[in-house]
């Protein structure tokens, strides 16, 4: 099983910043690409961010230029740094991940954590 949990959200005055973190942890031997997903209460789940292994990170249109992803491989572990945050970006924030554990390959989500942002 692999497991990501989630740390950094909170509530955050319209311009500030914030910064996820999760890490993952558990029985797995390749961690593949990380991303960040967020939903609103009501509504699909959207991605935010995605880092590959390798090639070009993809970032939602509403975010761009505003959060970076990125990644610590020897920690196991993605970043999202949000800045000039909005409050349409309020929502509770997802960390995903694929895997292989063995033979498995599998994908996992964190618990989630929120963010709120008051204008």
């Amino acid at each position: 099983q692999v497991q990501l949990v989630e740390s950094g959200g909170g509530l955050v005055q319209a311009g500030g910043s914030l910064r996820l973190s999760c890490t993952a942890s558990g029985i797995f031997t390749t961690i593949y690409a990380m991303a960040w997903y967020r939903q609103v209460s009501g509504k699909q789940r959207e991605l935010v961010a995605a880092m590959p292994t390798g090639g070009t990170t993809n970032y939602a249109d509403s975010v761009k230029g505003r959060f970076t992803i990125s990644r610590d491989n020897t920690k196991n572990a993605v970043y999202l740094q949000m800045n000039s945050l909005k409050p349409e970006d309020a929502a509770v924030y997802y960390c995903n991940t694929g895997f292989r554990s063995g033979l498995r390959i599998g994908e996992t989500w964190g618990q989630g954590t929120q963010v709120t942002v008051s204008s």
